[in-house]
Parts: structure tokens; C-alpha cells; sequence
């Protein structure tokens, strides 16, 4: 029998049923689709041997004025510099802390440090100076400064461990002195879901809930949480069966704590109970408020100029002056943009006209209650240290109408677009006397995060916070998606879905050498990012894959993508860390498109196992699959091929059968592989091609076989 050809075509149908693809692709893992034709994707390296502290949240390259590359990158825990293959640590210092003292205990490593309002917690980090060292303990300064440290237990507000790297020699209380330099709070490692005050019965208990950070016991007026985002400025939280009236917040604190209120028993508590907000006693109804969330620690990264700026996530901006201002920058910290405000959702440089953006800020600069979500602040043109508006300056203010907070903001070709939990607008500089033009572009078609926007090619592509893909190109439309149902819902078998409520850490980013732009998402079982997904322009078509990565940044600066991957049970190695422990994750960068596997700096390699599958295909005589398929014979063709690829066929006889491979496959194949024989008969076929090993790539071309009918049983 003749020869015939299958023709598929590029990218995945997820929508529709495997045997309804045909002539489609449905699955596959580390591919994607040039000139209509699936291959595998290049491979990553490992780019120095150190893991960052924390999960990646930023990244952002750009050089100085004597074109010297650096990138900076946020993690949920500090900020760094990468410059010329190493890492520093520029990650700003909170106001010392003087006044601590060390508890020691002969022949252990864990030393207690006494400070009363230590506002530390497990897993925060911190620098030591102007330290005495503890009597005979057998430390010395040394020991303590120029290094970070590790919060490793949490006492009290007054007391937290950390561990030395040698046992003490010696028992004391109270001993010694020390400065405490604790590093900015920038967020937690997970995005969590609560509810708006007030949400639940007539005077009780709300949906509100967060956990105690340490035990307490039946007397202390300063309890300390994990995280007090949502919770009111003062109110009544209950732990256990005792309420507790608190008058205010401090970081992660309720202050002015009166115990056993309303009647209930002071009593003790463990580390990690349930605190749960109350309702204002004696409301008259219902309060239908919004859902609320505890969000990760993030960061938004630009250049102003040559000068890194970075604001943390609804926080403080910071900026790092690079080598072009002092020949020890690598060694110094970021430090506080003064006249900015302190709270701040996102931020970002117009680079046209020179004037930096804080989006989701204060209507009062340096009041931290005044925060609006909806509300911008503008500086002055060429001075990011001025927000003031005055007669002769270029500074301003503006609120969007339509949303409930700011999400993410991008630069387009002449305009920056805005995207709120449920509208997109266009920020254009105009000049005098307005500054900039503010315009409504869409409707209901909110962004998931502030990093889930991507700008590519004069298009601004966003994933939605309510399932699907948006677009901006003059006009916000939607993205049809092929594998939309795959992504974000759960509602067919094999589906993993999206997890919403962590929907703030999605990342997107562009690989311009083919046309790509990808979503990093977690999946719905799933509170870190562990998919990715593809919309490929160039070709027109969607892939997804189980590559994780936290950050990304498109070839530019450098030859190809660097990215970075996170590992939740890591111990970081830079920096250096005393007590170090696996509590805040390890991060890990990546130079991508290298090779054609994943290399660690040993050499160390493994291999990318990636594959493509089809729908089914069958005979059209006589009706649709009425006919069983018999497939003799086909002839490889790959228009490239390094090592070996496998090839299977795969047989069923009902769409609700699992699909087996035929009786003599799979098959493997190499450059020299003419034809295989197959022997594979059912009444529905697929293919599927793979590889298994290290140092093997390929794309794969066309699919000719020898088909036939065989009888209708």
C-alpha cells in the first residue's frame, strides 16, 4: 500500500477530546513549535554554584552609563545584585536595634539573644555590630559581626535563638552586648485567602484568621502573628476560647493587648493556634465585604537612569547606586528613596519624561494609613525625591475608578498600561499642564498579579484573574485560548487547574528568540509555581509545560533567558548565613536555551526528558472509525535529530479505552533509521515522540505510513 500523510498541527488542543483532536497535538512536556513543527526546547545551566535565600519574586537587568550588565533580584526575603557571575547582598537594613544581650549554655550552639521588641520572627534574617562578645563563652566579635544571621526559635517578643557554628564553652545570662540590624520585612513566602471584616454572624466571630508566631502565655500584652495583613488597626481577635481586645498593629504585632476581655479567661497559648478576628459587637447587619489576601512578599524592579529602584510589594521604595558612584556599591545596601511614600502597591519608571510612578500609594505621604490601591502619585520630571505638586513642578496625583487595587503595570511602545483587579488603563505623558493622560482601555479584564503582564512586539499580554488570556494592542481583547479549561479549571479528567489564591505569584515573561511569552503559575493543588504555559505568536499556537520558574527575563542584555527556579525545602547558600535551616527556601539562576539538558556548575547533568503526543487518527471508509486501522511500515522524518528519539504508536479501539503502545514498539530512532516496521492495528492511532537520555534533541517533521484498513472487529 501507498504511503500517507498525517498532517498536524502545531500547538495543543486541550478542548476538546482526544479522539475529537485529530490531526492536532493534545500533550507534551519541554516542547515547542517552530515552522509548524514540534521540537524540543533548549536546555539550562546553572549559572554559579550559590542558591539565593527565599523564592525569586523579581528580576530586572540593565547597565550603567559604562555599560557594566547587572541584574537585581527580589526574593520574599532579601535583594540582590548580579554582577559579572556573582552575587551581593544589597538588601536594606531596618533602624538598629541597640540593647541586646546573649544567653549561653556550655557545649551547645544555640545562643539566646535577649532584646526586649525584638520584632523578629523564625527565619528572619539580621546583621549584629557593636558586639561584646558573651564572658568566656569562646566567641569572639568576629564571630557575631559582618555576618547574617538566622532566626532559628522565636521565645517571646523579647527573646529569639540563633546557632553559632561552634558550641559555647561556657554558661551565662544577660551577657554580653549587641546591636540588632534587622533585614526589611518584605513578605511571606505563600499568598494565603481571608475574608473582609465582618463577614460573618451578627457580633461573632469573622472568616479573618491568621496564627500565632510563638507561643504566649496568660499575661503578655504584644502578641505577635505570622501575618497581620486584613486585620483592623484595633478590634478583638479569639485564640482558643479567650478574646483578646488590641488597641494597635505594629509590623505583624497587636499592640495594647487587654487580655480575657469580654468576659473570657486569660490563659496560655501554643505557637501556631488559630487567631481569628471578631465582628464589631452590636452591628446591626451584615457586612458583604470583598475577599481579602495575605500576600507574598514581592517586588517591583526598574532603572531610574542607571540607579536601581525596588518597592517592595505595598511597601517602602528603595534605590543602589551602581559602581559608577562609588567603587564600593557591590558592598553597600540599598537605601530608603527619601520624600517617597513608604507604602506603595507597584511602581515603575516612565523613561520617556523621567518621572517615577507609585501605583497603589499614599494620599498622604509617609502615612501608612492613607494607603488607597486605586490612587497614583507621580514626582516631579528628573527627581524621584519629590511628589509634592507645586506651581513649578511636574509632579501629580491621579485615582483609577474601576477596580478595587491596582495589580501590575508594564511599559508599551509610548504609553505605561495599568491593570486593576478588573480594568486596564493607559498612563501616556502628554507635557504640560497636565502631565499625563489617563485612559479607560478595557473593562472586565482584570490581572491575576503584578507580574503576570508581558509587553512584546507592540502587544501587552496578561493572564486574567478570572480564567483566560487578555491582549492590548490599541484595543483590550480576549486571547483564545486551546488550553484554556487545562489551566484554569478542573473540570475534566486531567485537568490540574490554577490556584487561584496564590494567583499573585504567577510570572510572565517573553523569549523573543521564538516568539514565545509564558505564564509560571501554580497549579490548583499547588501554593508555589510549578507549570508553565506558552502562547507562541509567531506560530499562533499554545503549549504548556511542567517547567517551573519564578522570574524570568528575556535575552537581551545577555545572549539568552536567564531565569530562576525555587526549591521550597533548599538551604540556601548565599549569602552566608549562621543557623541557616530550610525554612525560607533556596533560589537557584539559570541561564536558559544552552545546550540540550540541565547542567549544574560540577557538571553534574540531567536529562530533559520531553515529548509530544497527537490525537487519534483513523480510516474515514465506510464512516468515522468504523473501520479498524492497520499501520504496516512508517518512515521517520525528523528535521533534526541528535542521539536518539522514540517513537510510539499508540492503539485503542474506543475513546474510552487506555491507548498501548503496538505489539513491536516503541520504536527507537536515530539519524540513520530508514523505515520501521510496526505491526500496530486498532481502530484509533496516535504517535507520540520522545526522548529518554542525555545530549538528545530534536524536531520532528511529518508522519507517512503504510495505512490500511483491517476489517471492522
Amino acid at each position: 500500500m501507498p504511503l500517507n500523510l498525517i498532517n498536524i498541527r502545531p500547538g495543543f488542543n486541550k478542548q476538546i477530546t482526544v479522539t475529537a483532536a485529530e490531526g492536532q497535538y493534545v500533550d507534551g512536556d519541554y516542547i515547542r513549535f517552530r515552522y509548524g513543527l514540534p521540537e524540543k526546547i533548549g536546555g539550562w545551566q546553572k549559572i554559579t554554584a550559590n542558591t539565593l535565600v527565599g523564592a525569586a519574586r523579581a528580576q530586572h537587568q540593565w547597565t550603567d552609563l559604562n555599560g557594566r550588565i547587572y541584574v537585581a533580584i527580589g526574593t520574599h526575603k532579601a535583594l540582590f545584585i548580579f554582577y559579572e557571575n556573582n552575587f551581593y547582598d544589597i538588601t536594606p537594613l531596618e533602624t538598629d536595634q541597640a540593647g541586646a544581650t546573649f544567653d549561653t549554655s556550655t557545649g551547645s550552639a544555640v545562643v539566646n539573644v535577649n532584646l526586649v521588641g525584638h520584632e523578629l520572627n523564625v527565619g528572619d534574617l539580621f546583621t549584629f555590630t557593636s558586639v561584646t562578645p558573651p564572658t568566656g563563652a569562646g566567641y569572639t566579635t568576629a564571630n557575631f559581626e559582618d555576618q547574617t544571621f538566622e532566626v532559628t526559635s522565636r521565645i517571646s517578643a523579647d527573646e529569639f535563638t540563633v546557632t553559632m557554628a561552634t558550641n559555647a564553652t561556657a554558661n551565662n545570662t544577660a551577657n554580653g552586648a549587641a546591636t540588632i540590624n534587622r533585614y526589611v520585612k518584605i513578605g511571606p513566602i505563600f499568598q494565603s485567602a481571608g475574608y473582609g471584616w465582618g463577614t460573618d454572624l451578627y457580633g461573632g466571630e469573622s472568616s479573618l484568621a491568621n496564627t500565632l508566631n510563638g507561643a504566649i502565655n496568660n499575661s503578655v500584652t504584644t502578641i505577635t502573628l505570622t501575618s497581620t495583613v486584613g486585620f483592623p488597626t484595633s478590634g478583638s481577635v479569639k485564640i482558643d476560647n479567650e478574646i483578646i481586645a488590641y488597641t494597635g498593629i505594629s509590623g505583624n504585632n497587636l499592640t495594647g493587648c487587654t487580655r480575657g476581655s469580654q468576659g473570657t479567661v486569660a490563659a496560655s497559648h501554643l505557637d501556631l493556634a488559630s487567631v481569628v478576628a471578631l465582628t464589631a459587637w452590636g452591628e446591626s447587619s451584615l457586612v458583604d465585604a470583598a475577599a481579602v489576601a495575605i500576600d507574598p512578599g514581592s517586588w517591583s524592579l526598574d532603572n531610574f537612569g542607571q540607579i536601581l529602584t525596588a518597592t517592595i510589594y505595598n511597601g517602602r521604595t528603595f534605590i543602589w547606586q551602581p559602581l559608577n558612584f562609588s567603587n564600593s556599591a557591590l558592598q553597600t545596601r540599598a537605601t530608603i528613596m527619601t520624600g517617597a511614600p513608604t507604602k506603595t502597591t507597584v511602581s515603575i519608571v516612565s523613561d520617556q519624561d523621567r518621572h517615577f510612578i507609585h501605583l497603589g500609594t499614599q494620599t498622604t505621604i509617609g502615612d501608612d494609613t492613607t494607603q488607597d490601591k486605586m490612587f497614583i502619585r507621580f514626582s516631579d520630571q528628573e527627581n524621584y525625591n519629590e511628589y509634592q505638586p507645586t506651581s513649578v513642578n511636574t509632579a501629580g496625583t491621579f485615582r483609577l475608578d474601576d477596580g478595587t487595587e491596582i495589580r501590575a503595570a508594564i511599559k508599551g511602545k509610548d504609553y505605561i498600561l495599568v491593570t486593576t483587579d478588573t480594568a486596564a488603563y493607559t498612563i501616556q505623558y502628554v507635557g504640560a499642564p497636565f502631565t499625563f493622560s489617563i485612559k479607560k482601555v478595557g473593562t472586565n479584564c482584570g490581572c491575576i498579579g503584578p507580574h503576570a503582564m508581558s509587553f512584546k512586539d507592540g502587544v501587552a499580554y496578561w493572564m486574567d484573574d478570572a480564567g483566560g488570556f487578555n491582549y492590548y494592542n490599541g484595543t483590550v481583547k480576549k486571547l483564545p485560548c486551546t488550553v484554556e479549561d487545562y489551566v484554569f479549571t478542573q473540570n475534566n479528567p486531567g485537568d490540574l487547574g490554577l490556584n487561584y489564591a496564590s494567583g499573585k505569584l504567577v510570572f510572565a515573561s517573553n523569549n523573543s528568540l521564538y516568539g514565545e511569552t509564558t505564564w509560571y503559575y501554580p497549579s490548583a493543588s499547588s501554593n508555589v509555581i510549578n507549570r508553565s504555559v506558552t502562547w507562541n505568536s509567531d506560530e499562533s499556537c499554545w503549549y504548556t509545560s511542567s517547567l517551573a520558574r519564578t522570574t524570568a527575563y528575556d535575552a537581551n542584555l545577555y545572549d539568552v533567558p536567564y531565569k530562576t527556579s525555587f526549591d521550597l525545602t533548599g538551604v540556601p547558600t548565599f549569602p552566608v548565613i549562621q543557623g541557616v535551616t530550610s525554612t525560607n527556601g533556596a533560589s537557584t539562576y539559570w541561564a536558559h536555551e544552552t545546550g540540550t539538558d540541565q547542567v549544574i556548575v560540577n557538571g553534574a547533568t540531567t536529562a530533559i526528558r520531553a515529548y509530544v503526543e497527537s490525537g487519534d487518527f483513523m480510516l474515514h471508509i465506510d464512516g468515522d472509525g468504523e473501520i479498524f486501522t492497520k499501520i504496516r511500515r512508517f518512515i521517520p522524518d525528523f528535521k533534526r535529530l541528535t542521539g536518539d528519539a522514540q517513537i510510539t504508536i499508540l492503539l485503542k479501539d474506543y475513546p474510552t479505552d487506555t491507548a498501548v503502545s503496538s505489539s513491536l514498539g516503541p520504536f527507537s530512532i536515530n539519524s540513520s533509521t530508514e523505515k520501521i516496521d510496526t505491526r500496530a492495528r486498532g481502530r484509533a492511532a496516535a504517535l507520540k515522540i520522545e526522548n529518554l537520555s542525555t545530549g538528545q534533541t530534536w524536531r520532528y517533521g511529518t508522519f507517512r505510513a503504510d495505512v490500511q484498513p483491517d476489517g471492522r472487529r
